[in-house]
């Protein structure tokens, strides 16, 4: 009930104008998102602006006075209702630096599952390969991974600079296009209920720990790390995000006791593996580069010990990004 008409259309004129401006600002700027504060805000006025359109409406004689809060109330609730999808601006640069680090870490576990698969896959090969250096034929089935590592980084290191001989390059290209199919397949093969992306993990440790073994029994630790770090520590979390993928994919499908429905289920997990499998794409893409144009440079065209360092200063840049960008102040 209004008392003092114009008292109260002077008091409630400054939270229209307030809820006016929002809405201005997101009709401007589809793209625009509101915090939580800001939403709460907004919330507040479009319910303020409703009560006193409903309290206006006693007075009939008073139409002009309803013409604004009747138009913001119209506004402000096609803002809430609706469910057009927004023309929303590409932005590329958030979505990697801040959505997908987010996704990572918003499903953490399967990430770490996929992360214990591949250490035990590398344990199992690593020992299988120390106790018997026979086991590599079978563990390792191809020709660059054949013989004694110590001939073959002698017979690298003595090449022409800038050169890549022999099997060299054929063995580069194997283990670019290798992982690219790593990553699919273990994000595929998540339709297995999961049986198929920890198979993929699993090997793919496996043949990670044999061939670390295998260098570091033949004294090359050196020449591993400096061949394996600047590309190895992008490219192997690639793929165990791809296996994180498989694995949400793998949980979707089960369902564990959730009351959902597996539509809806998959539904629900469907943008946060598009951004998965997206960020996984440009980390793979990053170590094709690296790979190509810094790793398989051996000494004495690059010392061992930079690119050690420039691995190391990579890995630290990885956790760094997945850990801590786009989220938060409060959530740091």
């Amino acid at each position: 009930m209004i008392l003092d008409l114009p008292r109260f259309l002077a008091t409630e004129r400054i939270y229209w104008r307030e809820l006016e401006a929002v809405l201005d600002r997101l009709e401007s700027d589809p793209a625009k998102r509101m915090s939580l504060e800001e939403m709460e805000r907004f919330h507040y006025l479009y319910e303020r602006c409703s009560a006193d359109l409903a309290k206006l409406a006693t007075f009939s004689a008073e139409a002009e006075a309803r013409e604004l809060p009747e138009s913001l109330v119209a506004r402000a609730y096609g803002e809430i209702h609706s469910t057009r999808s927004r023309g929303r601006r590409p932005r590329p640069l958030h979505w990697f630096f801040a959505v997908f680090p987010s996704t990572v870490r918003r499903n953490l576990r399967p990430l770490l599952a996929a992360l214990a698969i591949t250490l035990l896959g590398s344990a199992f090969g690593a020992f299988a390969v120390w106790r018997d250096p026979g086991a590599k034929a079978v563990i390792m089935p191809f020709p660059g991974l054949e013989g004694n590592p110590a001939e073959r980084v002698a017979q690298e290191e003595k090449g022409p600079p800038g050169m890549l001989r022999g099997h060299h390059a054929s063995f580069s290209a194997f283990l670019m296009t290798h992982n690219i199919r790593v990553s699919i397949a273990t994000f595929s093969l998540g339709i297995t209920w999961g049986v198929g992306t920890t198979v993929v993990l699993f090997y793919n440790g496996v043949m990670l720990g044999a061939v670390s073994a295998d260098y570091v029994r033949a004294g090359q630790a050196e020449f591993l790390l400096g061949w394996l770090l600047p590309h190895g520590v992008v490219e192997i979390p690639a793929i165990l995000i791809a296996g994180q993928a498989g694995l949400l994919l793998a949980g979707a499908l089960i369902g564990w006791r959730r009351p959902a429905t597996r539509r809806e289920r998959l539904r629900a997990i469907a943008p946060d593996l598009a951004t998965l499998l997206g960020g996984v794409a440009i980390l793979l893409i990053w170590a094709g580069l690296v790979e190509a144009f810094l790793s398989q440079y051996h000494r004495p065209v690059l010392p061992y010990p930079l690119k050690i360092g420039f691995g190391l200063a990579e890995l630290i840049l990885l956790l760094l990004f997945l850990g801590r960008s786009g989220a938060s102040k409060a959530s740091r």
